[in-house]
């Protein structure tokens, strides 16, 4: 399968097992939410080990009197950007991996039923769009957005773009499986800032906008709103 060079899938055996055991109707939202939270962490390992570069920080002191200098991480100015509803299902595992608290800013998106295009319905970014002048933006410089499943690949492009909008300097797409067709959409919004990691991707997608085979609605899995 060819895909852009910055779209990067996994190939760690265990990732692979998980993913298929999400694909599994008997598998139940309790399972689901772990599953989620444990491949996000994998995911999550790759996508930051490439992302960000370990710098020294102020010297510290262990336990037993010896001093040492801390690490930190650049850029320090981080934001994990959940994708309403399943994204919310992978941020404590990006929480977990990023050595200090981020903000987590949150918008919510859908597809329109019959164009499949998306609709912003909620932003909770500082102020939306970034100052004019570089010394009052709020933007980050790192925006992590989480989402579950890139299926036609709007959702992720339009989140693509609102975060250029607000002044995001680079932009890293974490997903546990994607369309082939909707990751070249996503990864061709902005190739030069954004990089895209993803578990797996299926080669097609069904006439409504769904994975095939995928993983089923993931929202409606984690927070049981299956048959709505």
């Amino acid at each position: 399968m060819s895909l852009p060079s910055n779209v990067h899938i996994s190939k760690h055996p265990c990732l692979l097992a998980k993913l298929s055991r999400l694909r599994s109707q008997g598998t139940d939202a309790r399972e689901v939410k772990s599953l989620i939270n444990e491949i996000s962490l994998i995911v999550g390992c790759e996508a930051l080990a490439s992302a960000l570069t370990p710098v020294e920080g102020p010297t510290d002191k262990t336990p037993i009197g010896y001093e040492y200098t801390t690490t930190t991480v650049n850029p320090q100015a981080l934001s994990i950007v959940p994708i309403l509803r399943s994204g919310l299902g992978m941020v404590e595992a990006i929480q977990t991996l990023l050595p200090t608290p981020v903000p987590v800013h949150h918008l919510g998106l859908y597809r329109e039923p019959t164009t499949l295009e998306p609709v912003e319905y909620y932003n909770n970014l500082p102020h939306h769009i970034s100052s004019t002048s570089e010394a009052g933006s709020t933007a980050s410089s790192l925006a992590i957005i989480v989402d579950p499943v890139i299926a036609t690949g709007g959702t992720c492009a339009a989140a693509i773009q609102t975060l250029k909008e607000w002044g995001a300097k680079k932009i890293l797409v974490l997903s546990v499986i994607a369309a082939a067709e909707g990751v070249k959409r996503a990864a061709a919004e902005w190739p030069e800032a954004v990089d895209i990691w993803v578990a797996g991707v299926d080669a097609e997608l069904t006439p409504n906008g769904m994975l095939k085979p995928g993983v089923g609605d993931v929202g409606d899995r984690l927070f049981l709103t299956i048959g709505k």
